[in-house]
């Protein structure tokens, strides 16, 4: 269950505060500078592009490593963060890929750079650093929102799966498949906090070096998920499309379940 008081907790709301102070100068650049206003005028030629089709949202859980993600090759996928070192393994490379965590984007912007998609989506606080994408400018209201119209500020709600909702609503997609999206993680500790990882495998997300040791990462706030869960949820079936949950032995109680091997897939 969701207990939406403790987003008012200390340790939520003094770096929520400190995060809008220092979110002033890139809002400014978003509406103000060249780059800003290119990126805007190709998030409009976005809107509907896939109107009444369906997208696969590949998150980045151990689940994965139990599917044979091959059989998407024909199928408009979304992958997440670093889901790009699996590329090789899974045959194709997806439609799009999403990162707007800081964290990740900072220590792997050389990596990003390089990663061979067009559809390749950023927080637009990388946008001198991450170059040959698309940038998505974050909203830093206290109350989540959806926004349906990514031209503007997009709520983040916690976790990149929001923002993609979010993206592929305004792309026009009508049923979107979630995978891997496990909603568990193997490490216990204070939510947002950032640390050094300890341990020699990452054993919370498909690929033991997804976060090596010595990388800097942060216990992922999943009562905070829950919230943008819903709220993507409801906005979703209010406007007559739905999002159905096929992770394997996922422990998200948000969405409608599916089995992912009852899924009719393109050939």
């Amino acid at each position: 269950m969701i207990n939406t008081l403790k987003k008012f907790h200390p340790t939520r709301l003094i770096p929520a505060i400190q995060r809008r102070l220092a979110e002033k100068k890139f809002l400014k650049l978003w509406n103000n500078s060249n780059k800003g206003k290119e990126n805007k005028e190709y998030l409009k030629t976005l809107k509907d592009i896939h109107k009444g089709e369906r997208l696969f949202l590949i998150a980045n859980g151990p689940s994965i490593k139990d599917m044979d993600l091959g059989v998407l090759k024909n199928e408009f996928t979304m992958c997440m963060n670093r889901f790009y070192i699996y590329f090789d393994k899974i045959g194709f490379v997806p439609n799009y890929l999403v990162c707007v965590e800081d964290l990740v984007l900072g220590q792997f912007a050389e990596d990003f750079n390089n990663i061979p998609i067009e559809g390749k989506f950023v927080n637009w606080r990388f946008h001198q650093q991450i170059n040959k994408c698309h940038y998505l400018k974050e909203a830093f209201a206290f109350n989540p929102f959806f926004q349906n119209d990514i031209t503007n500020p997009t709520h983040f709600g916690g976790t990149v799966t929001f923002a993609c909702l979010q993206l592929a609503y305004y792309m026009g997609f009508s049923e979107i498949i979630i995978i891997g999206m496990d909603h568990s993680f193997k490490e216990k500790g204070i939510p947002n906090k950032i640390e050094v990882r300890k341990y020699e495998k990452d054993e919370s997300h498909f690929d033991p070096n997804y976060f090596p040791k010595g990388m800097k990462w942060k216990l992922p706030d999943l009562d905070k998920s829950e919230i943008g869960y819903l709220i993507a949820r409801n906005f979703y079936e209010s406007n007559n499309r739905k999002i159905i949950d096929a992770t394997i032995n996922g422990k998200c109680e948000i969405f409608d379940k599916q089995d992912f091997s009852s899924i009719n897939l393109k050939k």
